[in-house]
């Protein structure tokens, strides 16, 4: 018999986490769960037991998520997993369950992770809502398309200063891009500019860098510079972009610049790229950047009407949807979606769609024809998947800086 529950202790929650461990191949010990545990409160970790054994476990971090026009209280979650021995016995589908009966218990009305694999989520409700990339950019290919004359100027800093720049940076940038999380001060100190040796694999330490515009902060990289030298004498060495936020275009332009002006180095990756970064219209040659694409956010609604009201939209036109959640049935009905948020509704339906295709358009990442298109929703109503478009329609594709 399989018992799930919140973890009552370190102890619980290291050998929660070291379930998903076993997969990753790096087990967390009592010191590694008490860092864990300064990110995310103890009870937000639940744990499945067999005969008094952990097998399974799932944690949800309190996030503040940035959706188009404001914010709302979310569970990031993260470190899912059962043991080989225990799979297909209905241990994740009962964590699933007890996890977002919670979520909904805290008033939280999304939860929204990273899928280790894409097929896993959708049946617990959760839908593909971004893409990202990563860059591949050979230093002899990084000419931008329009030469400039760069201003500002760059300097490193430590952790501590760090921690004092970073976040007022970041903060800007969030306000306008949905799917980026609120950062604490521990989460920075401790997460973000934490240089851990066992993620650098094989490069050198975090490089933490300020670009300075008329005086003040403009934006912030964090990188890692792997060396390497050819028989012949030059370099063949790479930068790791870990992280590059500046909140306008000129900032973004000046950051980019510097970053991509690196000696010693034959060339950049650069991770977690959004679809409509500046960069690809920046670089001369974007199809030198080997892009390649993969998933991002997936997002699941655990209180439909309270998820639709909470962002905003950018037309004075409704749209009545008719949401089926085999999962969180409460979900299940008729919802009038328009400036003023969602209510339900029985009016006729103008489109047809399940709980995940709802995630999936929720933070702009796609559109409701989108959807029609690949038979993940039915238009009932002629141009109703347009009136969605209109409404849902916003100016920044969704992105998240990390996985968490």
């Amino acid at each position: 018999m399989i018992d799930v529950r919140p973890c009552a202790s370190l102890e619980e929650m290291r050998d929660g986490l070291n379930v998903i461990e076993h997969y990753f191949g790096s087990p967390s010990d009592l010191e590694g769960a008490e860092r864990f545990a300064g990110w995310m409160e103890l009870e937000r970790m639940h744990v499945a037991f067999d005969e008094g054994r952990i097998v399974g476990g799932t944690g949800a971090f309190s996030f503040r998520l940035a959706v188009p026009g404001g914010e709302v209280a979310a569970a990031g979650v993260t470190v899912a997993g059962v043991l080989p021995s225990h799979r297909r016995r209905g241990v994740l589908t009962a964590l699933m369950r007890a996890q977002l009966d919670d979520v909904a218990r805290r008033g939280e009305p999304v939860a929204y992770l990273w899928a280790s694999e894409g097929t896993i989520y959708g049946r617990f409700g959760y839908g593909l809502a971004s893409r990202v990339g990563m860059a591949r950019i050979d230093r002899d290919r990084a000419a931008f398309s329009l030469p400039f004359t760069p201003r500002g100027s760059v300097r490193l800093v430590d952790a501590e200063e760090a921690a004092v720049l970073f976040p007022p940076l970041y903060e800007r940038l969030r306000a306008e891009r949905p799917g980026m999380f609120a950062r604490t001060d521990t989460w920075w100190r401790t997460r973000r500019l934490r240089d851990d040796p066992a993620r650098r694999r094989g490069g050198g330490p975090n490089n933490l860098a300020v670009l300075d515009l008329d005086g003040e902060p403009a934006g912030y990289a964090i990188y890692r510079v792997e060396q390497d030298w050819h028989p012949s004498g030059f370099s063949t060495g790479t930068v790791t972009i870990i992280e590059a936020i500046a909140p306008t275009p000129e900032g973004t332009r000046e950051l980019w610049r510097w970053l991509l002006d690196f000696d010693w180095t034959a060339g950049f990756v650069a991770d977690f790229l959004p679809l409509d970064h500046p960069l690809f219209l920046l670089l001369a040659e974007p199809r030198r950047t080997e892009f390649q694409l993969g998933d991002g956010l997936w997002v699941r609604l655990v209180d439909v009407g309270a998820a639709l009201s909470a962002r905003g939209y950018a037309s004075s036109d409704e749209v009545v949807l008719d949401v089926e959640d085999a999962f969180l049935p409460q979900n299940t009905g008729r919802w009038r979606v328009g400036p003023g948020g969602a209510e339900r509704t029985d009016a006729a339906p103008e489109l047809r769609l399940d709980v995940t295709g709802l995630g999936s358009v929720y933070l702009g990442g796609f559109r409701f024809v989108d959807l029609v298109r690949a038979f993940r929703a039915e238009e009932l109503a002629p141009g109703a998947a347009d009136r969605g478009d209109a409404l849902f329609r916003t100016s920044a594709l969704p992105w998240c800086a990390e996985i968490f």
